[in-house]
């Protein structure tokens, strides 16, 4: 009846205390072919839940014999099945090896089950944008043996990862990789605040290129505007043409630029367009996992433009939810995207109507949720005046920075180039008399008491 496998597991979750406490929150009934199984299975996993531990053969017995779907003619065969669970010694490793094994394999052969029955129509709940996260979810069923950080023992670790170099994907603006110490780092969610016309997509088109000419893969999705506009954009970028010569430079010229373009990079960008307010991190993890497949096409960098006009995969928007939660469902989702993928992910929120005039942009500022802020890891705002249009300047401001000290650099300009989509640094003379500007150069930490004890003790350093 069993697969000795199957017997197993169930044996140890019964008779191995050590072997059962680490396997316990990863089993799950129906990854049991058996009903026999699935049935012991799911008063174990219950029984331990409610009581923190084993139950005993007994208990297995009585709790059984209370279930419905289990019919009197089928009982005695489960006593003798109880029966045939005698401790079976094995060794710890090679058991969860194996059990870990047989369960990645029972959820894959689930997942794949569960796709045939969406496309066939058997299934009326889920439609078949959810294969792809199934099958995904199903492949990555792994056991977290891990039981935390231990302070004294891991102190090593912990210097290493102090001291490690984060691989980061940078931009080509000197002080937006100061404020972030090299650039964006992978599994964060990164947005921009901006009102309508200030340059949100004129930023992540300009971040899109940067990132191309630095040899990485971009997806660039797009929701507000065409694929072939966010293509200009960035055209223009790139081929140092202004948008009004696009539409007149030669196809001479155009193909040339073009050729020593693609000789300059190895990198690859896909500009993908949804309709507003349709698609939401389901959709994207298939794009993904379609370009994986169609184009050998792997992103580094994901941008969204933009945040606030995708949906969510989670929530269905209607009269019963409001914004705040909705919006910080898309944010979380979004975010969850980045951890999959381990890609940095770069999207784009609107001012609220009192910031749209507002020159000095705050996080109260952010329209629809005050949850956005609380889940990203970096925002910034950018902030356009009439003065600064004519310098051909944009002012950002951080307003939540996980990578570093937001009061480093909190305030400063960069140069804005609009017919050409272009972003570039300033001379240091353009960030005198900036409000928290930050322009000596060192972070907080190092003005600190801390600081100051730190560079006079040097190695000597003590409590």
């Amino acid at each position: 009846m069993a697969n000795k496998i199957e017997k197993t597991i169930l044996s140890n979750l019964i008779h191995n205390e050590e072997y059962c406490r680490k396997v316990v929150p990863f089993i799950k009934s129906e990854y049991f072919i058996e009903k026999i199984e699935r049935v012991v299975s799911e008063e174990i996993v219950q029984f331990f839940n409610l009581y923190n531990k084993q139950p005993t053969l007994d208990i297995l017995a009585i709790q059984i014999s209370k279930r419905t779907d289990v019919h009197k003619n089928q009982y005695k065969e489960v006593e003798d099945y109880l029966n045939s669970l005698d401790f079976i010694t094995e060794r710890n490793e090679w058991l969860l090896e194996n059990t870990e094994k047989f369960c990645k394999q029972r959820a894959v052969y689930n997942a794949i089950i569960d796709s045939f029955e969406i496309i066939e129509g058997k299934n009326k709940i889920k439609t078949e944008d959810a294969i792809p996260s199934m099958l995904s979810d199903a492949l990555a069923v792994s056991f977290n043996t891990s039981v935390g950080h231990d302070y004294l023992d891991d102190f090593e670790s912990r210097y290493n990862f102090y001291h490690r170099v984060e691989e980061k994907i940078a931009f080509d603006i000197e002080l937006l990789n100061k404020i972030t110490k090299g650039g964006l780092s992978r599994k964060t969610l990164n947005v921009v605040l901006a009102g309508t016309g200030v340059g949100k997509s004129l930023f992540m088109c300009h971040c899109a290129a940067a990132a191309l000419m630095n040899q990485h893969n971009v997806l660039y999705i797009t929701m507000e505007m065409a694929e072939e506009r966010i293509a200009e954009r960035i055209d223009a970028n790139l081929l140092d043409l202004s948008m009004n010569e696009l539409s007149n430079v030669t196809k001479e010229i155009y193909d040339s630029r073009i050729s020593r373009l693609i000789k300059k990079t190895r990198g690859k960008l896909i500009v993908k367009e949804y309709p507003t307010s349709s698609a939401h991190a389901g959709h994207f993890k298939a794009l993904i996992e379609e370009l994986k497949i169609k184009r050998d096409f792997v992103p580094d960098l994901v941008i969204i433009d933009y945040l606030n006009i995708c949906s969510s995969a989670r929530i269905k928007y209607g009269a019963g939810v409001n914004s705040y939660t909705y919006v910080k469902s898309i944010a979380e989702e979004l975010r969850g995207l980045g951890v999959e993928y381990n890609v940095p992910v770069l999207s784009a929120t609107q001012t609220t109507r009192s910031g749209y005039d507002n020159t000095d942009v705050d996080l109260t500022d952010t329209s629809e949720s005050f949850g956005l802020p609380a889940t990203v890891d970096l925002m910034f705002a950018l902030i356009s005046t009439e003065e600064l249009e004519n310098l051909n300047q944009i002012m950002v401001k951080q307003l939540k920075n996980r990578y570093n000290d937001p009061s480093y650099y909190k305030r400063f300009v960069i140069g804005v180039d609009r017919a050409r989509m272009k972003l570039y640094d300033v001379e240091d003379s353009a960030q005198k008399n900036i409000a928290d500007s930050g322009q000596d150069d060192s972070p907080s930490f190092d003005k600190s008491a801390f600081g100051k004890r730190m560079k006079q003790a040097g190695e000597g350093f003590t409590f």
